[in-house]
């Protein structure tokens, strides 16, 4: 937790004011819904001051993760990891496709369909996902297609929204045919690209990976 709260307090200035306005509000509501009904300040002491800690740690996993993912942009396996904690039903399948300069195409198939998620340069990414998605197409049949582009351009999705926006689809399929889809899919997995399990620093690391890549490709 302290290690936590330092790197989230080093990239994010408003952090220390902002725990301090949510534990002073929760606190005062947590004060004032045990006193006004009860009349005594020592009793409602304790229950304000855990709605305050409450409060406070909220505001502090939510500011923590949002300086977590504008770390994590632009670096190859970002998306990969946010992806892996989307929640419910969801077939998630790393680096369908990529090259070697670590751009990746990631699939999820859920309930709205198949869902394409491509990350790194646009310009070398939008014609990977649009080669992926001819190749899903074949195996998909009336399941919608969706593709994506992680980043901060144009009709892209950033990082830190990119769960929020795949749980916003809307749902096409039923359970059944999610499980029967995959199994159809589960044949293109075969081509699988090498990418970074999460966020990577450039270095020699990320040339050793790239090199990788280049072998598989």
């Amino acid at each position: 937790m302290g290690q936590a709260f330092t790197l989230t307090r080093q990239n994010d200035s408003r952090l220390v004011p902002f725990l301090i306005i949510a534990f002073v509000v929760g606190a005062a509501v947590g004060f004032l819904a045990v006193y006004l009904p009860l009349s005594n300040v020592w009793i409602a002491i304790l229950p304000a001051l855990l709605v305050g800690v409450a409060a406070a740690m909220f505001i502090f996993s939510r500011r923590a993760q949002t300086s977590a993912y504008n770390q994590a942009e632009g670096q190859p396996g970002a998306a990969a990891y946010v992806l892996g904690q989307l929640r419910g039903d969801w077939h998630k399948t790393d680096a369908v496709a990529g090259n070697a300069q670590l751009d990746a195409i990631h699939r999820v198939l859920g309930r709205p369909g198949v869902v394409l998620i491509g990350e790194g340069a646009p310009n070398r990414v939008r014609p990977l996902l649009a080669q992926e998605k001819k190749r899903v197409a074949r195996l998909a049949g009336d399941a919608p297609i969706y593709d994506l582009v992680v980043g901060r351009g144009e009709g892209e999705i950033p990082l830190g929204k990119l769960n929020v926006h795949i749980m916003k689809l809307p749902r096409n399929l039923s359970k059944e045919q999610v499980v029967a889809l995959d199994r159809r899919l589960a044949a293109l997995g075969a081509q699988r690209m090498p990418i970074p399990q999460g966020p990577m620093p450039t270095g020699a690391k990320m040339r050793g990976v790239q090199r990788a890549a280049r072998r598989r490709g």
